[in-house]
């Protein structure tokens, strides 16, 4: 049980970042749509338990050392290609958005400016990437409690205080910027929104949760607890989501609305949000910057050590375009990208059982 729970609690880690955990891509992924994005918010919960496990499930049986070889192989030469690009585009982007958003924390809450917290994540992420996969899973799990503590209570209190009738949240929550406007193929704006979030965020844990698959042994243990995070994510996103849209007035403009939701009910709690804040923003950071050189590098090699120093310098240089702008221009772009990613999991099943057969055919031959 405790395997499972440290790869469910590592899995939710992976993918709540800045965006996530400050309110933004709820925000504009859920809570912009109003009542229909309660509902996106529940399908997307279905989705990630299935993904969660598709991925740490594939990761054992692969024993993955980086995505590479996995994707390749339940995606074929072809997609695997585009697969592959994807996932490597998302890990570099995704990993600038955290170091941005490192940096809106402390400018938010304390009016330091923000390249003091995009420094500080920088220096952190270097130096803890340096570690092996055992250690960055343990950081990366560790924290995750704390959070999904904090969601609970922001979510109860803040459905409880709430002192403006549903309807009228509605229109205000509407106002807000979306990711998608309007309807494709049919589909309302607010399924192409959820579907989009889950594409993205699978994007952003499928190498993590690969190598996290493949340093457990047993499949069982490794699917369970995909399951799991991908349930435990879902319930967080629905719940951060009533939290946002109960005081979407009040938090609407603003770069970190669950910073300003905690920050509300008390000064001291808002102080050890951002630093659990800070916290889920450095877990997305290492898992991107972590799983990228390990798909270009041996991990703990000289030429390891050198690419994640380049890649952390030339990450904090794009970190400056700022954060909220970079979660709506690099999160829906990936979000469509990582259609390829979803298509090739949902796949992976049946290419693997014809992969199997063959093996065993050859080898009655």
């Amino acid at each position: 049980m405790k395997r499972v729970l440290r790869i469910a609690s590592a899995f939710i880690g992976i993918i709540v970042g800045a965006g996530f955990a400050s309110g933004q891509e709820i925000l504009q992924y859920f809570t912009s749509y109003g009542y229909a994005g309660t509902i996106g918010a529940i399908i997307a919960t279905a989705i990630f338990a299935y993904m969660g496990m598709m991925l740490t499930k594939l990761g054992t049986r692969m024993k993955a050392t980086s995505h590479k070889e996995a994707i390749y192989r339940v995606s074929g030469k072809k997609l695997g290609i585009i697969v592959d690009y994807v996932i490597i585009f998302t890990l570099f982007g995704v990993g600038v958005v955290m170091i941005a958003g490192a940096g809106s924390i402390p400018s938010q809450q304390f009016g330091l400016p923000s390249v003091f917290g995009t420094i500080l994540m920088s220096v952190l992420v270097v130096a803890t990437i340096l570690m092996n996969v055992e250690k960055v899973i343990n950081v990366i799990g560790s924290i995750t409690p704390f959070l999904i503590a904090t969601v609970l209570l922001i979510a109860a209190y803040s459905v409880a205080t709430m002192n403006v009738s549903f309807g009228e949240l509605d229109a205000t929550a509407k106002a807000q910027d979306s990711v998608v406007n309007g309807s494709f193929l049919f589909l309302p704006g607010w399924l192409l929104s959820a579907l989009n979030y889950v594409s993205f965020n699978i994007a952003v844990g499928a190498s993590m949760a690969l190598l996290m698959g493949g340093n457990e042994k047993d499949e069982r243990i490794s699917s369970i607890g995909g399951l799991l995070g991908g349930l435990s994510l879902g319930l967080m996103i629905v719940l951060s989501h009533l939290a946002i849209f109960s005081q979407v007035e009040t938090v609407a403009n603003v770069d970190m609305p669950m910073l300003k939701l905690v920050s509300d009910i008390s000064p001291g709690l808002g102080l050890l949000f951002s630093l659990v804040l800070f916290g889920m923003v450095f877990n997305t950071a290492i898992s991107m910057f972590f799983s990228l050189a390990a798909r270009f590098t041996t991990v703990g090699t000289k030429e390891h050590k050198q690419f994640v120093f380049i890649v952390g310098a030339v990450a904090l240089g794009l970190s400056f375009v700022g954060f909220t702008d970079l979660v709506s221009i690099f999160y829906p772009l990936i979000g469509c990208l990582g259609l390829f990613l979803i298509a090739a999991l949902i796949t992976a099943p049946f290419r693997l059982k014809k992969e199997q057969a063959k093996a065993s055919k050859q080898r009655s031959a």
